[in-house]
């Protein structure tokens, strides 16, 4: 049984592995490291990966904790395990209801702060910044405009700052920006949810077994 407390580290390092691959992602890098003037893009989307990584470098400290307990038979080694696994639950519950409630706000910021780039790249022939950050949100995202009106304005007026090679016709066939930041936002969320639900099952687990080994070393200890 005590292999299975090796559980917590492999599952620890897995999830510290897709927190830190989520955290340096081209694309989504690219995006919320611009600033519009002195704005920064909205980060709240790195909140939840920050979480994540906490909770999978915790983890692998604590599975070596868990199994050295077992091994050395000690209840009270086994009993911090329980008790840290307790914490890291409780952790990951708060930030699974953090994201479920803002999963549609992080999206949002992000859209508002295109569209004030976009606004102000087309309006003002001297806004570089501004057709900096929407220049690369279009190459990033393969998009130009926040829907088919702005994409064939932009098309039109300002088609420097479309992806390489777009032209009118085109513009029409390409998904609006919205859209996209909208896919690789839900993308994202999608996996650290998943990361999530896979270490809440085996965190249960992990307690259950913990609980199990404690009571078995008390009893063993009776007799």
């Amino acid at each position: 049984m005590t292999l299975f407390l090796l559980f917590p580290q492999l599952a620890g390092g897995v999830i510290l592995g897709v927190a830190l691959w989520l955290r340096h992602d081209p694309q989504t890098t690219s995006l919320l490291y611009l600033e519009l003037g002195n704005k920064p893009a909205p980060n709240t989307f790195y909140v939840g990966i920050y979480i994540l990584i906490a909770v999978g470098a915790v983890m692998m400290f604590v599975g070596f904790l868990g199994c050295y307990g077992a091994i050395q038979e000690s209840q009270c080694l086994l009993g911090t395990f329980f008790t840290c696994l307790v914490i890291l639950f409780a952790c990951e519950v708060a930030a699974g209801i953090w994201g479920f409630v803002n999963k549609d706000q992080i999206a949002k910021d992000v859209k508002q702060f295109y569209d004030q780039a976009l606004q102000q790249a087309v309006v003002d022939d001297e806004a570089n910044n501004a057709k900096a950050v929407v220049k690369t949100f279009h190459e990033t995202l393969n998009c130009c405009g926040s829907n088919t009106l702005t994409a064939l304005s932009t098309s039109v007026l300002k088609n420097n700052l479309c992806p390489s090679g777009t032209t009118i016709i085109n513009t029409l066939w390409k998904d609006d920006c919205h859209k996209k930041i909208d896919e690789l936002f839900s993308g994202k969320l999608y996996l650290i949810g998943i990361a999530a639900i896979v270490v809440a099952v085996i965190m249960i687990f992990e307690m259950i077994l913990s609980m199990v080994l404690c009571c078995g070393i008390r009893n063993s200890s009776v007799y």
